[in-house]
């Protein structure tokens, strides 16, 4: 063997040696892990999945059944970094002694971008406590409110296996995102984190049958009461407000207008030939936004449906002045969710009622326009309930499909 080729096997070796090292250092960070992160002064619990190794990492916040997954991710050693390009958040982590430390940048719905700290530990299942002494909440309650949107109630929506729940709160512009947790010291303890929606609450069962609710979130710490909808009616408390009710438009004779361009920049109109005797759903909606998260994935399935039946949808998206310049965020939610109907940069969330003119009490993300052939606002929905409000996602969902289809039969071209 020549010296070249002896030279030439050692650096192999060498080569084949340091990947196995590198390889061998790197531990795997795969599976489900349990941490904590502070958020304007509040501890929030949560739980997040990783799967894959390399370049090819995955991850996903777990809230009860629902998954926050992210777009791109990869492990250099024991270095994780993770990206949910949707919210425009990253998670970056090493892992220190089995524990994953590290931060969450992003945006934390509605505050300015920051960086959180944080740390998680494998996840290890609880055990059940003993028969009997964990007290049952299942099913539906109402919780008493003053909102700033004029609400006096939320609908309180609880789902309980044993010690564990799974809840949501549903308000008029949507729900919180599932709420988690269990029942420990006489209370149940919930909380929401998925790179957004920073949720903590506490549910404590009263002897009169009623639920002492702590909620602790962006708005600050409320105490507030909870009751059985009877219960509720019984004392004269009102019912939640009704979402198709909360917004209306100003004129019901004049049609509805819009004039914004699109993600190249070209201005699209109400009046272009696409949507002339075309039923069109308007969603006022932002990517910034959870609950239009939530709306996104139902809008992209409707109008795969029935846009040959001659239905339009169009979202008019309103984002920080941050993101204006490339609208990096929104084009990930364009992707993320398979979106194919059209999409406008209607301008700064803050600008929503002056560009936006014809709707009355409009404070709702997302506000849902349903617009007859003649391109008149026949009905609007303020909100949207996500999977986490159980049988309400449903019936909203078979609601607006119904109002499609019986929109699609009016004034249908013959041609149709």
């Amino acid at each position: 063997m020549s010296a070249r080729s002896r030279i030439a096997l050692a650096s192999l070796g060498v080569l084949a040696w340091s990947t196995f090292a590198i390889s061998a250092a790197a531990q795997s960070v795969a599976g489900q892990w349990e941490g904590t992160v502070i958020v304007d002064g509040m501890t929030i619990p949560f739980r997040i999945d990783i799967s894959g190794k390399g370049e090819k990492l995955q991850g996903a916040f777990i809230n009860g059944d629902e998954r926050v997954t992210s777009t791109s991710g990869r492990q250099l050693r024991d270095a994780v970094r993770l990206n949910f390009d949707q919210y425009a958040e990253r998670l970056d982590a090493s892992l220190e002694g089995g524990e994953l430390k590290g931060t969450i940048e992003g945006k934390f719905d509605p505050g300015a971008p920051r960086t959180l700290s944080f740390q998680a530990k494998r996840f290890v299942p609880q055990p059940e406590p003993p028969a009997g002494s964990v007290p049952s909440i299942g099913g539906l309650w109402e919780i008493e409110v003053k909102s700033p949107k004029g609400e006096s109630a939320w609908r309180f929506i609880v789902r309980q296996s044993g010690a564990d729940v799974s809840a949501a709160i549903l308000r008029v512009d949507g729900d919180t995102g599932a709420l988690t947790g269990r029942f420990r010291d006489g209370k149940f303890v919930l909380s929401h984190f998925s790179g957004e929606r920073p949720y903590v609450m506490e549910a404590a069962p009263k002897p009169d049958g009623s639920l002492a609710i702590t909620l602790n979130d962006y708005n600050g710490k409320r105490e507030l009461p909870a009751y059985r909808p009877a219960d509720a009616r019984a004392k004269g408390l009102p019912e939640p407000t009704d979402p198709a009710q909360h917004t209306r438009v100003a004129d019901v004779k004049k049609p509805f207008e819009f004039k914004f361009p699109d993600l190249s920049g070209r201005m699209v109109s109400n009046t272009d030939a696409r949507f002339l005797g075309k039923v069109v759903l308007v969603v006022i909606t932002g990517s910034w936004c959870p609950n239009c998260h939530d709306e996104a994935p139902f809008l992209a399935d409707l109008y795969n449906r029935y846009r040959d039946r001659g239905l339009e949808i169009v979202a008019l998206d309103f984002e920080e002045p941050a993101q204006m310049d490339d609208l990096a965020r929104l084009r990930a939610f364009v992707w993320h969710y398979g979106i194919r109907y059209t999409v406008l940069v209607g301008g700064d969330p803050d600008d929503v009622n002056k560009k936006i003119p014809q709707l009355v009490n409009l404070n709702s993300w997302p506000t849902t326009v349903f617009i007859g052939r003649d391109g008149l606002v026949k009905s609007i929905h303020a909100g949207f309930a996500s999977p986490a409000s159980g049988d309400f996602n449903g019936q909203l969902k078979a609601e607006i499909t119904a109002r499609v289809e019986a929109l699609l039969t009016v004034n249908q071209p013959p041609s149709q």
